[in-house]
């Protein structure tokens, strides 16, 4: 008997076992589908053409910023460019879109880690906790440790920007996806960057006051998806040119669905989407 889901897309849900194993969940209309129990299974997808901005449900033509509609990409503070650049934060100049958003999103601690997708770079994030970040989880990061903790997200881009002079701050999404990358020593890694940006540490904490920068003493948390099999040559599939396909999924890592044919869809890029999902 075949099961369908049919409404808007959304990011996956993860969530990490006591084995540090990625579980995934698609929010899909009103309903949350098991995508771990779907691998190894024949999908079917099919668009039916319809698009609703994930912040508003507005009907919109074209999605901007994975899911939003223009008005909502140009008025809200969560879609403005110092999220993707927060040494860019301008809202202490009165001019952030939405204060009340930004002193609940970028007025708490953040942390600056290190994470190996495939190549090892270095990133930010606000949830942190004993166990693993969803940051790392959404990026396919199989192994990552924290490196430094400041007080908010402005000081966390000022760092990140010193530590990019020295190494990667971005996903390679198709190095992330050809297969699980060889084990990296994080805390050399760690102690060579900082000693690389000791100096221009010291100057950001002269400003910014001696504690906005701590060191955090963190573990390194391996991290392991849930994929049977990973692709050769990657096909990318886009709803908006091949808006049905359906094939064996066989794994799922970062916000990537992982199909038979070396086929794989950034489930992400198409938030506000509108779906069916046969199984």
């Amino acid at each position: 008997m075949t099961t369908i889901y049919s409404g808007a897309l959304k990011k996956m849900r993860t969530s990490a076992d006591e084995n540090n194993t990625v579980h995934y969940t698609l929010p899909i209309g009103d309903e949350l589908i098991d995508i771990n129990a779907l691998i190894g299974k024949e999908i079917t997808v099919t668009y039916s053409g319809d698009i609703n901005c994930v912040h508003c449900n507005r009907k919109t033509k074209k999605s901007f910023n994975q899911g939003y509609c223009y008005p909502c990409l140009i008025s809200l503070a969560q879609c403005d460019s110092c999220i993707i650049k927060p040494e860019k934060c301008h809202y202490h100049e009165g001019t952030c879109r939405e204060p009340e958003w930004g002193e609940a999103h970028c007025f708490s601690e953040h942390f600056v880690y290190l994470a190996n997708t495939g190549t090892v770079k270095v990133g930010i994030t606000r949830q942190i906790s004993d166990g693993v970040s969803t940051r790392w989880m959404d990026q396919g990061a199989t192994q990552a440790t924290v490196m430094l903790r400041v007080p908010d997200r402005l000081t966390s881009g000022l760092v990140e920007t010193l530590c990019k002079d020295h190494i990667a701050d971005k996903t390679n999404w198709r190095t992330m996806l050809k297969g699980k990358p060889d084990e990296v020593d994080l805390d050399k890694v760690k102690t060579e960057l900082m000693e690389k940006i000791e100096n221009d540490l010291d100057a950001l904490k002269q400003e910014k006051g001696l504690q906005a920068v701590s060191e955090v003493n963190s573990t390194i948390h391996d991290i392991h998806y849930p994929v049977e099999d990973y692709p050769v040559k990657i096909k990318s599939l886009n709803l908006d040119k091949t808006p049905a396909f359906s094939g064996v999924l066989q794994g799922v890592k970062g916000q990537y669905w992982m199909l038979d044919e070396d086929r794989v869809i950034n489930i992400r890029k198409f938030a506000g989407y509108n779906v069916q999902l046969a199984f």
